[in-house]
């Protein structure tokens, strides 16, 4: 594809969903260009949500179609409300389908954990600081666990 007109890759793009559209951005940078299209995330909203909604979440400058796509998807899943989510390892505060912030990652925790068992000599002294840190983190992981599980089992109670 790499010497395929930019004009008949977008409209090979056309064709893909917001999933395989994502997927198709990963491939090269001309792809990512190209599947960033604000056209093409713009039909594709229409396609999901509708011409009214289209119209009523149009993008304000500097965000496109595909910033907008992106916050009612997570809308649809997460609600409107605050609420902390997990995607992947990571974790998020979201507030109508806005991502406030990022508050932390499994990963990094495990190789915090990794690094100071190796750092103190497996002695398992820790200090205060670092004992309170670990623990409002797992906190928070629990929570987002939680809200992840218990809106999966209020979907699977609806269907």
């Amino acid at each position: 594809m790499e010497g395929l007109p930019a004009d008949l890759c977008l409209k090979i793009f056309c064709l893909l969903d917001h999933q395989n559209l994502a997927s198709a951005q990963l491939v090269c940078r001309k792809w990512r260009v190209l599947a960033s299209d604000n056209a093409l995330w713009s039909n594709i909203f229409k396609e999901r949500w509708g011409v009214d909604n289209a119209t009523f979440y149009a993008p304000v400058h500097p965000k496109s179609w595909k910033d907008v796509y992106v916050v009612q998807d997570r809308c649809d899943r997460v609600g409107l409300g605050l609420k902390i989510i997990r995607e992947g390892d990571d974790y998020y505060l979201v507030y109508q389908g806005e991502i406030q912030r990022h508050l932390g990652s499994r990963r990094l925790e495990t190789r915090a954990f990794e690094t100071l068992t190796l750092e103190k000599g497996y002695s398992g002294t820790t200090s205060e600081e670092e004992t309170c840190s670990s623990i409002l983190d797992r906190i928070l992981f629990f929570i987002g666990d939680l809200e992840a599980a218990s809106s999966h089992a209020k979907r699977s109670r609806l269907q």
